[in-house]
């Protein structure tokens, strides 16, 4: 999958260029994309995402037999994937990285925006016992302020996580430097990053609201 590398203070920020990727997003952008197919495009992507999001995963070397003869293949090496959902709208991505990673162990953070400091205020987590030898993706659809992603990525780190990418549909400036800033080990993968945050820190030109748009809410 071609991609476009910037350069942030340590870990990469990469932007999914691929045709697939883009089409599809420019449908979810669409305010006309109703929330059936928001949730199926949202899927759809979230699948491509996880491509990305494991290329650097261990291998190792294992004997198997095939029906004509006996041969050395590759498996996945060491503990299998944690993907943490941010609640609620990280969801709509979780379900369809579960359908290409159906054996990853999941986690859940609940978070919201305060709509005066827009500063994130979590109200759940739970989290597998082992996480802390596993690679855990984080899964959001927007990457705003950086201020949520950042607080998850805390609580994930403070509870032994060390091998972390954070995965989202669409990325502002602002949010990029944020989390960059305070998680420089911490490999961004998006499919965007927009022009910038308006005055409410809704991600413009962006898609709306990814939780309402997934659930039928307002």
């Amino acid at each position: 999958m071609s991609e476009n590398v910037i350069t942030p203070p340590s870990a990469p920020v990469v932007v999914l260029d691929h045709p697939l990727v883009q089409h599809k997003l420019t449908r979810l952008r669409q305010v006309s994309t109703s929330t059936a197919g928001f949730r199926r495009l949202t899927r759809e992507i979230s699948l491509l995402m996880a491509y990305e999001a494991t290329r650097d995963l261990p291998l190792e070397t294992v004997e198997i037999e095939t029906p004509l003869e006996h041969m050395e293949g590759r498996l996945l090496s060491g503990k299998k994937l944690c993907l943490v959902s941010i609640l609620r709208a990280g969801n709509g991505i979780l379900d369809g990285m579960l359908d290409l990673l159906p054996a990853a162990r999941v986690g859940h953070i609940g978070l919201f925006r305060d709509p005066e400091s827009l500063e994130p205020v979590e109200y759940y987590m739970k989290l597998p016992e082992d996480i802390d030898v596993r690679v855990c993706i984080v899964v959001d659809p927007m990457l705003a302020t950086g201020h949520s992603a950042a607080a998850a990525i805390d609580r994930l780190k403070a509870a032994g996580a060390r091998q972390l990418v954070f995965v989202c549909l669409l990325a502002a400036p602002e949010g990029v430097a944020f989390l960059s800033a305070a998680h420089p080990d911490v490999k961004i993968i998006t499919c965007s990053i927009d022009r910038e945050l308006d005055a409410h820190g809704y991600i413009r030109p962006g898609l709306g609201d990814a939780g309402d748009r997934l659930f039928g809410t307002k």
